[in-house]
């Protein structure tokens, strides 16, 4: 069952509300944190739709219970569930008031509720009212609340969230406005936390907020400072401060923001407080949180500096291999001998093929190849160089998919040499057609096995077929064996860890066939 399923089935409730619920269940961890006590969101198990007339308000049936659709634990306190109540019934002691929530829209507070009959706890009932309408009620569960004495730090927390909570119950947060999902270095509530007054002025900061400013380099007081202004003093007159950093250090808008100096990284993150007037919902303050992440932007800084070096790498090895590549063929091309020539002209085409694999890893930050795209421009050209002045047909089928690269400069010289062989030698000088598929096959708790074929329509092999795999790939050329099969027979047992099997092909031709493991994939 999904989060929004039961409203969505009622018919009463629209795709805003929905949504709005996810935007909430993805933002409730810092209510959480701040109440130091469990969320859970319920939903009636016996929902009762407007009746035909439209006058009635669709709700729970009178003696209907509900039933758990979240539920988030504090990380700043200890849980007062062992279980995950997604999906659980609510306790009858509760039911009764859960009830009345929905349908008077007021706050209900249970002192001293043995749940299950197992432990003691507080439980407040918010409803969660939009448009005027009740879509759901929250409940917020705090145990050991009797003999608990609350400092100033706990006292701060608790009001933020129960303001916050208010806000939650009148649909007035979160707000459609603000920024969704979890970034890297999104501040937290144990990062630090400040209020803030209408004005932009502190009203309070927790010790790791000061820590934070201390290490921005302001030694004074932060109670009544107006933190817009004073941070942007904080930074040299040369540097440009973000554009919306005044709205969020003041608390105006719901949005994130960055700082960053020559030392010191922090991030933050602004809620606006609001309470219903007259005049309706106006700001009377904000909860900003803020987060020191000057290590993981220096990680971040180190990892995109690595990327770029090997990317780098990358595009320096494939400019080596294609000057390579040009010498093999002007030497192959002041050659006399035929044999000499070909074996250069050889030579040069399977250094092409790796500098190729290099080529499509100095493009992208993955060491992993789209064997597919790369392998496509191969495929027509190995045929192309192997066959001039025949005409022959090259055509692709299946799928390779990603591959690491230590897997595709393998595959691709031995695709090349196989491909080759099938022109030279299948194809004999006649027109012809050559295929090449590829495919995944899943093997249950293994490692995932690539199936290439190369196939062609030409002279055949004769009847019998030959395999080979393991140690005995390891052997010296046989009469009439190149240097090409023996490459092709070495990458398949050392490089593909797989085997390759020569056979004749259903209507006349040759089928190769050759099997590898996909390092990193488990069949399921």
């Amino acid at each position: 069952m999904t989060l929004a399923e039961p409203l969505l089935k009622t018919g009463e409730f629209g795709p805003g509300d929905s949504e709005w619920l996810h935007l909430l269940v993805g933002d409730w961890q810092l209510v959480a944190d701040l109440a130091r006590g469990d969320l859970v969101l319920w939903f009636p198990e016996d929902f009762v739709s407007v009746d035909l007339s439209g006058h009635a308000q669709g709700g729970p049936a009178p003696l209907s219970g509900f039933q758990g659709l979240a539920h988030v634990r504090p990380s700043s306190a200890q849980t007062v569930f062992d279980r995950d109540m997604v999906g659980r019934p609510m306790d009858p002691q509760i039911g009764e008031a859960a009830l009345r929530c929905w349908f008077d829209q007021t706050v209900q507070s249970l002192e001293e509720i043995q749940w299950g009959g197992e432990f003691l706890q507080k439980v407040v009932v918010y409803p969660l009212v939009r448009h005027g309408r009740t879509i759901a009620v929250l409940t917020l569960h705090s145990g050991d609340f009797a003999s608990r004495m609350y400092g100033r730090l706990d006292s701060v927390f608790r009001e933020t969230a129960r303001e916050l909570l208010s806000m939650v119950s009148r649909g007035a947060w979160p707000e459609f406005a603000a920024p969704v999902g979890a970034t890297h270095g999104n501040p937290r509530v144990s990062d630090g936390v400040i209020r803030l007054d209408a004005e932009g002025r502190v009203t309070f900061a927790s010790p790791n907020a000061v820590s934070v400013y201390r290490r921005l380099g302001y030694s004074g007081p932060l109670i009544g400072a107006a933190l817009a202004e004073m941070t942007r003093g904080l930074l040299p007159e040369t540097d440009k401060a973000d554009e919306v950093m005044p709205l969020v250090l003041t608390g105006r808008m719901p949005w994130r923001s960055e700082l960053a100096t020559a030392k010191v990284s922090i991030t933050f993150r602004s809620i606006p407080l609001k309470r219903q007037t007259r005049r309706g919902e106006e700001r009377f303050g904000a909860l900003l949180l803020c987060r020191d992440v000057t290590e993981i932007r220096r990680r971040e800084l180190e990892l995109m500096t690595k990327d770029a070096t090997i990317r780098e790498i990358h595009h320096r090895v494939k400019n080596n291999l294609q000057t390579v590549s040009a010498l093999l063929r002007l030497q192959a091309r002041r050659m006399t001998s035929t044999e000499a020539r070909e074996g250069l002209e050889q030579a040069m085409r399977r250094v092409a093929t790796i500098a190729m694999v290099h080529e499509v890893l100095s493009q992208g930050l993955s060491q992993d190849v789209d064997f597919d795209e790369l392998i496509a421009r191969q495929f027509r050209l190995a045929a192309e160089v192997a066959s001039p002045g025949q005409s022959v047909t090259t055509r692709k089928e299946g799928r390779f998919g990603q591959l690491p690269s230590e897997l595709a400069t393998p595959l691709a010289l031995i695709i090349n040499e196989i491909v080759a062989n099938a022109v030279e030698h299948g194809l004999d000088g006649e027109s012809g057609t050559v295929t090449l598929n590829g495919r995944r096959r899943e093997l249950p708790g293994e490692e995932a096995e690539l199936v290439v074929t190369v196939s062609d329509d030409g002279v055949g092999m004769g009847e019998a077929p030959i395999e080979e795999s393991g140690v005995s790939a390891y052997r010296p050329p046989q009469r009439g064996e190149g240097l090409g099969m023996q490459i092709v027979r070495t990458l398949v047992a050392s490089e593909l860890r797989g085997s390759i099997r020569w056979q004749p092909r259903p209507g006349g031709g040759t089928t190769v066939t050759i099997t590898a493991q996909v390092p990193g994939e488990a069949g399921t």
